[in-house]
């Protein structure tokens, strides 16, 4: 089975040896993200929502690099240094997810590589070409 790699050029992917996205035959690995651009800047400091919202969006960047969608979202993992930010969290997941409604995991961690960054997010997707 062929494996296609995708990166998003953070800092981290190098560093710490991995890729954004591995999508290996119908399934796609979407790497914990967090909130930081290309040049490992922090977006939407102390504000869990926004962080949610970006970290989405570079998801879906992520999986359209595979040829994956959102709507292909089998499983998501959502790690919160606070678990009190759950409702902004869970706000901006539904308003991504509401029509999909995949499996769905929410952990509190008690610290992420970075003080600045309250939420992280990992998805699995599943493509199903016959559907297409």
């Amino acid at each position: 089975m062929q494996r296609q790699r995708i990166s998003t050029d953070t800092p981290w992917e190098s560093e710490y040896g991995y890729s954004r996205a591995v999508r290996s035959g119908p399934f796609v690995f979407v790497s914990g993200t967090t909130a930081a651009d290309a040049d490992g800047r922090v977006m939407a400091c102390g504000d869990p929502y926004g962080q949610t919202v970006y970290i989405l969006d570079k998801i879906g960047r992520a999986l359209e690099a595979c040829g994956a969608r959102m709507s292909d979202v089998v499983l998501t993992r959502t790690y919160l240094i606070n678990v009190d930010d759950w409702p902004h969290v869970a706000r901006a997941h539904a308003e991504c997810f509401r029509d999909v409604r995949p499996a769905a995991t929410l952990i509190e961690v008690r610290r992420l590589v970075d003080p600045r960054f309250l939420v992280e997010i990992e998805v699995q997707a599943v493509l199903d070409d016959e559907l297409r």
